[in-house]
């Protein structure tokens, strides 16, 4: 499979901050925080309803756009979030996005997000970032198809779920949702953004969705800011959005998703 040159750099910087991180945190400490943490929030049942649910996200920085939050507080937007609507939360933990793992423990910790699980979103590949996550309290993980091997790909979502998190498997293109539909995914994400140009189109995840077998969890990202593009997926059976950019760079971000999640009346129709 061919990965976009942005990702095969970001995988490679992310290696080695990997090999510095291992020396730090062993595994078998690791573990031993695995087993004195609560289990983990059910991700997919949250995201489940009737409705199509808000996935939002705790977001610093974008690597093309620089600083998007200022006055960032990791605590204080996730308490924003479920004050207002959403049902799960995202969290960057990758430092290009300024995100850092202590963010989830942080918002664990603050009880802000109450009963809402929160997704580790950063670029997964290897065993001990899957062991990191649940260490950290995360209870999903993403895994991005596009930096994965089939066989990656299959190890790490059972890898994830043998410590009771669910995994947001991400996709752009047809080729990707081959592959992964071939380790049997509960939860299929669609980024409508293009990672060699950066731009964003809904009608990627008007495309895709039409290939992906009916009882799949569909989630869309990027590109999504308004409730009209919500009710636009909606019509291609998408079950959540999730969203970032949008709602972190909002003036006023209750408002905001106040806006997208409009007291879920956004209905979800099959196809």
């Amino acid at each position: 499979m061919s990965t976009p040159s942005i990702l095969k750099e970001i995988v490679k910087s992310k290696s080695m901050e990997l090999e510095t991180q291992k020396s730090l945190v062993s595994l078998n400490e690791l573990h031993h925080l695995i087993s004195t943490q609560p289990a983990a929030l059910d991700f997919k049942k949250a995201i489940s309803g009737n409705r199509v649910s808000l996935i939002a996200e705790v977001k610093k920085a974008s690597p093309s756009k620089g600083l998007l939050c200022p006055n960032f507080d990791p605590v204080k937007i996730a308490g924003t979030y479920t004050e207002n609507g959403a049902s799960a939360i995202s969290v960057l933990t990758d430092p290009r996005f300024q995100g850092e793992l202590q963010h989830i423990v942080d918002i664990k910790n603050s009880g802000v997000s109450k009963d809402l699980p929160i997704l580790r979103k950063d670029f997964i590949f290897d065993d001990y970032q899957v062991y990191e996550a649940r260490a950290n309290r995360a209870d999903a993980i993403l895994l991005i198809a596009a930096i994965l091997e089939e066989t990656q790909l299959r190890e790490l979502k059972q890898l994830s779920y043998s410590m009771g998190m669910h995994t947001l498997i991400e996709i752009h293109n047809a080729p990707e949702l081959e592959m992964v539909l071939k380790v049997n995914p509960e939860i299929i994400g669609i980024n409508n953004r293009d990672l060699n140009t950066f731009t964003t189109d809904i009608k990627v995840t008007e495309h895709l969705s039409q290939l992906i077998p009916p009882e799949k969890l569909i989630v869309s990202e990027s590109g999504i800011s308004t409730s009209e593009h919500i009710d636009t997926v909606s019509t291609f059976g998408v079950k959540a959005v999730l969203v970032g950019e949008a709602l972190v760079t909002s003036t006023d971000i209750a408002a905001s998703v106040q806006h997208l999640t409009n007291q879920n009346s956004h209905d979800i129709f099959d196809i």
